[in-house]
């Protein structure tokens, strides 16, 4: 069997990520490498031996042998690189979000449609196994009918300090906001029909970072289920796990509660700090990627090969990204909101 031929759009840590991956899967082939910053996919080409290095997306649509491309790239600047690999007849998996404005939602999905290319967003929260295992539960009956929820996902400020040179560019909802209200959705198996957001800034703003320091909001889905959701990047850095993530669901019947940030399960203690090593999120293991955010990318490629439906559809992904935009315009007009589908 031929391999799929991938290209990565975005040459930075993600990149690598996925570079990984597509290195250790028998039915892939990385084929091009495209950043702006040309010497920054130089260096991951070379190091995953990729044959082809481009600065411009649409240089590397026509010069190089692609069946799909995994775009990488900061959240903001999806949109028309998605429709520019759509319209060349690729298939797309694209990280969280799917876009960052409705015009681009509604031209992704359009372009997706015209040429007949399959679409997958990394809203990697679903493989989970914590959450995966609550999931069914929900899903057997054994909870009951879903009544309210409550996420807590936040990141420590390094995140937006140092881990994201372009987080002024963007916002928590859509770093971390795309996985609480698509995990929500999944859960609830329906749609958010409202929404009420209140926002905190000035934390970040007095370290250099133009961004809302947190949002905490109500959805209110159609079938009359509710959530309260808190997404925030101003947990101190000495916490220790970059993500702080708290959840709990109840039911008719039953409830599930999920504490993320302080499981014990391993603990390490140096001369210098304290930590809590990842063995959930994405690690390795014996020189294998490993861990549930690379599970997600995985499946896309075996869908691929197998014809099979991704977990997440590409409506999941404009769906989600329709209601954050929701949140934005309540936490900015102090209004309830309703979600524009």
């Amino acid at each position: 069997m031929s391999k799929l031929r991938f290209a990565i759009v975005g040459a930075g840590v993600w990149g690598e990520t996925h570079a990984y991956l597509y290195k250790e899967h028998p039915g892939v082939e990385v084929t091009a490498v495209c950043d702006l910053n040309i010497a920054r996919a130089r260096e991951l080409a070379t190091k995953f031996d990729v044959p082809n290095v481009f600065a411009d997306h649409r240089e590397m649509l026509k010069q190089a042998p692609i069946d799909a491309v995994a775009i990488v790239t900061p959240d903001f600047a999806h949109g028309e690189i998605a429709v520019d690999c759509a319209n060349a007849g690729k298939h797309l998996l694209v990280e969280k979000p799917l876009a960052t404005t409705r015009e681009d939602v509604e031209a992704i999905c359009e372009a997706a449609e015209r040429n007949n290319v399959r679409v997958m967003v990394d809203l990697h929260n679903r493989w989970s196994p914590p959450f995966a295992v609550a999931k069914q539960s929900v899903d057997s009956g054994e909870l009951g009918d879903p009544v309210s929820a409550y996420f807590r996902l936040n990141d420590i400020k390094w995140v937006a300090t140092d881990m994201l040179p372009w987080a002024a560019k963007s916002s928590i909802l859509w770093f971390l906001g795309s996985h609480t209200v698509d995990t929500l959705r999944w859960f609830f198996s329906d749609e958010v029909d409202q929404v009420y957001s209140v926002s905190s800034s000035g934390v970040l703003k007095g370290l250099g970072v133009d961004t809302v320091d947190v949002y905490q909001t109500i959805l209110q889905f159609r079938s009359g289920g509710i959530a309260s959701i808190e997404n925030g990047w101003i947990t101190p850095n000495t916490h220790p796990c970059v993500n702080d993530i708290k959840f709990n669901i109840t039911g008719t019947k039953g409830m599930i509660n999920l504490d993320l940030s302080n499981n014990q399960m391993i603990e390490r203690f140096t001369e210098d700090k304290n930590d809590r090593p990842d063995v959930l999120v994405r690690h390795f293991i014996h020189g294998k990627a490993k861990g549930f955010a690379y599970e997600s990318i995985r499946h896309f490629v075996d869908c691929l090969i197998s014809g099979e439906d991704f977990l997440v559809s590409i409506q999941d992904a404009a769906n989600t990204s329709l209601a954050i935009l929701a949140i934005f315009e309540s936490a900015a007009t102090g209004k309830p909101i309703k979600v524009r589908y």
